[in-house]
Formats: structure tokens, sequence, C-alpha cells
């Protein structure tokens, strides 16, 4: 991993940015982990976990996909990203599962505040991934919070290592945390991802196949950028994959150059462990 560590760190050593890595491929023998105990904004990358809890929730049986799911007036968020508040000006009735598309793949943030009063609040989904034993994450306020103000996104936090551990203890669902349904609907839906393709997709192959989550700040009057995210698997041309998750925090760089961070360094990983399968 060292000619991989050493790729990383020349893609961020010239940054005006704190860049934080962790890297697990090679079947999980190869762990690179750069700034990893720093605790960085998660925007909207928990969606992601607010969707496995409820996919938890439909297998005790206590949702269900197909149920259907009222959008009050109330509930739209004037001024916010929301495919489904475009849509819907008024409100709408959708199934559980569409809302949960609309969350996680196109990460619609009325659908996520919607998602989480149906669990009971954001402290459910906090309390869900500390009673697996995964503990460096906080979730403590909705999207709704989340955007009122630049302080309130700190709240919800994770690092590096947390979020690759949430991916793959998933993905492999060794552990049976989800059941077989849920596990291929999650990860159909992070396939879909439509948000965030100069990221971890921007210069692999166009036909790379990558299950992944983006989050995203805005720019403060300082010029700072406080979250530019993506996690996710790719998926390698020999049948082996790799887990990425990239927070770039404390920016002064441009979104262009935020994001092309986190495409080099995909595409770094991606080289490397495509040459481990030759």
């Amino acid at each position: 991993m060292d000619i991989l560590r050493k790729q990383v760190q020349q893609i961020v050593a010239s940054k005006n940015a704190v860049v934080g890595v962790q890297i697990i491929g090679n079947n999980d023998k190869d762990t690179l982990t750069l700034n990893g105990e720093r605790h960085y904004p998660l925007q909207s990358v928990f969606k992601f976990h607010i969707a496995l809890v409820i996919l938890s929730e439909v297998d005790k049986g206590k949702l269900a996909l197909d149920q259907q799911i009222e959008i009050r007036k109330q509930d739209l968020l004037p001024g916010l990203y929301s495919p489904i508040q475009d849509k819907y000006p008024n409100g709408v009735t959708l199934p559980l599962s569409e809302i949960l598309r609309y969350t996680v793949t196109a990460s619609d943030n009325v659908g996520c505040d919607v998602l989480l009063r149906l669990l009971g609040g954001p402290a459910v989904v906090e309390t869900y991934f500390k009673q697996i034993n995964i503990r460096d994450i906080s979730i403590k306020i909705n999207e709704k919070q989340q955007q009122s103000r630049w302080e309130a996104q700190f709240s919800n936090w994770t690092t590096p290592a947390a979020a690759n551990q949430v991916l793959s203890r998933y993905y492999y669902n060794t552990e049976k945390l989800l059941s077989q349904k849920s596990h291929q609907f999650i990860w159909q839906l992070m396939r879909d991802t439509e948000t965030g393709p100069n990221r971890i997709k921007g210069q692999l192959p166009a036909q790379t196949v990558v299950a992944h989550k983006t989050g995203s700040s805005g720019v403060n009057k300082e010029g700072l950028t406080a979250a530019v995210n993506d996690i996710g698997i790719v998926f390698l041309p020999g049948g082996q994959h790799f887990f990425i998750s990239v927070f770039v925090t404390d920016s002064k760089e441009s979104t262009e150059t935020n994001e092309k961070i986190i495409a080099d360094i995909a595409k770094a990983a991606s080289n490397y462990f495509s040459k481990k399968d030759e």
C-alpha cells in the first residue's frame, strides 16, 4: 500500500483542504487511512445510514416498502433541494420504496426528513449504529435543521473508518443485518445514485459499477467549504472490489477541485487494485 499511500498524499499535499480517506481492498487485506480520526460533517451521506435503519424496520415488519406515506404541504422544505418538492409542490402520497429512492439516489431533503419522522427522529438512527458497535458516528439533527445555519452541520459527523465499516458490514451482510431483499434493494439504490458524477466515478471507466452516496455543504462567507464527500464501493473488472470513503473539509478550494481530489484518489485506488488482480 506504500505506493498508493504516496499517491494519495501527493494528491492532497498542494490542496488548501483537510482530506480524510480510508480505502480497503485486495479482499480486505489492504487498508489505507489518512486523517482518519477527525470528525467530518456527514451532510447527505447520512441518508444512506437512514435508509439502512428504515430497511431494518421493514425486515421486522414495522414498515413495508409498499406502504403509502403522506407527504403534506407542511412537510416540504422551501429553499432546500428536493425533486419531490419540485414535482409535487402541494404534497403527495408515495410508497415508502419511492421515498427511499428519492432520498438515496437523488439525495432528496424532503424525503430524508419524512423518513426520519417515520423512525422517530435522528437519535433513533444514531442509537441503531451504536447498538451494532459502530461508534464513530453522530446523527443528531434532520436536514431542515442541518441546513438552517452553518454550525449545525457539524452535529452530524463520522470518520472515514466508520463510514467504510458501515459500507462493508452491510455489503457483506454476514451478520444478516438486512434480509436478502432489503440488501439487494439498498445496493441498487446506491448503484443508481445520480449525485456526484465527478467524485468517485469521475475518472473511472464509464462502465465501472459504483455504489455510493455523496454529501455536500455550501460555502460560507469566508469562502470555506465544510463538506464535499463520497463513500462507496467500486467494482473492478477482475471481479474484485474496494471500499472508499473520502471526506473533504475546511477547504478553500473550488467545488471542482474538491471533487477532483475525490476522483483522483478513487482513480489511483482503482489502478492500484486492478494491478493486484493481474
